[in-house]
């Protein structure tokens, strides 16, 4: 297996968003010990300070409060990358489960659907279309974090499972029309772990048996280090399994 990461260099420059805690933040700080520079972002202003200052010990690092569904936030988000003059890595994790408890397919408002879909599927897809030109300069990578919900039918689960399947269809689509242009989009399934919006969602699960979002996110970075196709859809369990994240 290759090192982690190891066709990138020190001074590289990551975008992540839904960075201020849980796998975004994990996965900041690893990106960070390898040297990477960083773009974060989250709506919680408060928070991503603190994960900025952490971050800032390591690496150079700019932190842009928002919300990714808003068109002008990415911008600034883009318009960060084009100050540090590239972009090798667009981890696109910032997520909604859209209304806790979560509610069935039988009582999903339209209000409710139209943020799964604006927050999990267009926001992804608006950072890659103004990231991609960078991109393309750096023969980058861009990551759409997905679910077991986008394959399989759990009820409750319908509307943001809805939204992570239209996600990995962008995402593949996507992947087709840029082949060859340099540029590698995977779709990633973490799998079950240990986070605040995992116990949103089911706050009577068992947590302990979870492995901690720092686990999961070593093993997405062996993951990216290990793909160079132009789409792949990677599940993170086998790779924790594995060994790879230890």
């Amino acid at each position: 297996m290759k090192d982690t990461i190891s066709w990138y260099e020190r001074g590289h420059v990551a975008l992540i968003t839904g960075a201020s805690q849980g796998f975004g933040l994990s996965t900041a700080r690893l990106l960070a010990r390898h040297g990477l520079r960083l773009i974060i972002t989250a709506r919680d202003a408060a928070a991503l300070e603190r994960a900025a200052t952490e971050l800032r010990a390591l690496t150079d690092v700019t932190a842009i409060a928002g919300d990714v569904a808003e068109l002008e936030h990415v911008h600034r988000l883009i318009g960060a990358a084009e100050d540090f003059g590239r972009l090798d890595l667009l981890v696109n994790n910032a997520s909604t489960l859209g209304l806790v408890p979560l509610p069935t397919l039988e009582h999903l408002s339209p209000a409710v659907f139209h943020r799964l879909f604006q927050t999990n599927v267009f926001a992804p897809l608006h950072l890659m279309q103004h990231g991609l030109p960078l991109l393309m300069r750096s023969g980058g990578t861009i990551v759409n974090i997905s679910s077991d919900a986008a394959v399989n039918a759990y009820p409750s689960w319908g509307g943001y499972g809805a939204s992570k399947a239209a996600l990995e269809h962008v995402s593949r689509t996507f992947a087709a029309e840029i082949d060859g242009f340099g540029v590698s989009v995977l779709v990633v399934d973490p799998g079950s772990m240990d986070t605040k919006m995992h116990r949103d969602a089911e706050p009577d699960a068992d947590f302990d048996a979870m492995p901690k979002p720092d686990v999961i996110a070593g093993a997405l970075l062996h993951a990216i280090a290990g793909s160079r196709e132009p789409y792949a859809r990677i599940e993170l369990a086998s790779f924790v399994e594995a060994g790879a994240a230890a």
